[in-house]
């Protein structure tokens, strides 16, 4: 099952957009983009982490001459860090509605 979602960003910044959304903009009110469009961003950097670990592996096993194996072990190592970390939040999540739905009204 590949749940990648094709994006361009950087692979780290989902971490930085959702610290910036936690914070008020000047002039929006703290409203706009919020928590939802900071969470999407952060997937998609992570599937774009592992788009570009997956190219760089295909081209490893095409014996490209200007991809390197060290280039490709650490944008590995990227995908793989965002993709854990992104299962923790998801793992948090999932645990604070359970915890809320088991609340006594």
């Amino acid at each position: 099952m590949d749940l990648r979602i094709s994006s361009t960003t950087a692979p780290l910044t989902g971490t930085q957009l959702a610290r910036r959304a936690t914070a008020p903009q000047p002039g929006t009110g703290g409203v706009e983009g919020g928590f939802a469009t900071a969470f999407k961003d952060a997937l998609q950097s992570v599937s774009s982490a592992q788009n570009r670990a997956g190219a760089l592996q295909q081209e490893v096993q095409l014996e490209n001459p200007n991809v390197s194996i060290e280039e490709t072990m650490v944008a590995m190592q990227k995908a793989q860090i965002g993709f854990q970390a992104t299962l923790h939040v998801r793992n948090r999540m999932v645990q604070a509605y359970t915890d809320i739905m088991n609340m006594q009204v």
